[in-house]
């Protein structure tokens, strides 16, 4: 089995990208999905509150919206933030991995924003980028209702993605329609099959 990251930055279209794969039958596993499980945990409560002070823990859950505020306010804060939930997330996503080896599957996706930031993208076999214009990217992001400093703030938490593309296997474009990225997955597909067929056959001899 091949495990392959989808990775891009905020409104590139990597959940895009990652729901049109599962929906052609390639299991998928979503970390940011992974990471709000971990922060449901009452030691991850006890962390987070031990680190950054009372009040982001309401009747057991994290006040969501004041931890983001603080954390994409704050690089260093973002970075303590992520000692705490990334290596819980590391371990439950080799778990799933597992489960979905044995099960025989031969591909699995890991759609997550910093595969290259935080270094997973070297424990995976393959990583693919999908990438848009910049432009495109912050228009996405003023239409979910993000404000313009928010969307720089974020954007600025992100390895440029440029970068991403050059250190990637696959740079997927997701700049135009939803037809033409649909053509473009059907691309990608075809190099999936021809990543598993030569890691098949390179284990088999």
């Amino acid at each position: 089995m091949i495990t392959i990251g989808i990775t891009g930055i905020i409104g590139s279209g990597k959940t895009t990208a990652s729901a049109a794969l599962k929906a052609r039958g390639i299991p998928v596993i979503d970390l940011d999905a992974l990471a709000k499980k971990m922060l449901t945990l009452a030691e991850v409560h006890e962390e987070i509150e031990r680190e950054f002070g009372d009040g982001l823990v309401i009747d057991g859950q994290i006040v969501v919206e004041k931890l983001r505020d603080i954390v994409f306010a704050d690089r260093e804060k973002l970075r303590r933030l992520e000692r705490i939930t990334h290596p819980r997330v590391r371990r439950e996503l080799w778990r799933e991995v597992g489960e979905r080896a044995e099960a025989g599957e031969k591909a699995i996706v890991v759609d997550g924003p910093l595969l290259f930031e935080t270094g997973l993208y070297k424990e995976l076999d393959r990583t693919v980028v999908v990438t848009a214009g910049m432009d495109v990217i912050r228009e996405r992001l003023k239409l979910r209702g993000m404000a313009p400093d928010d969307i720089e703030r974020r954007i600025s938490n992100q390895i440029p993605l440029k970068e991403k593309e050059e250190a990637a296997d696959y740079v997927l474009l997701n700049n135009g329609t939803r037809e033409d990225l649909e053509r473009n997955i059907e691309a990608l597909l075809e190099r999936i099959n021809e990543w598993e067929v030569r890691t098949r056959c390179t284990s088999t001899t």
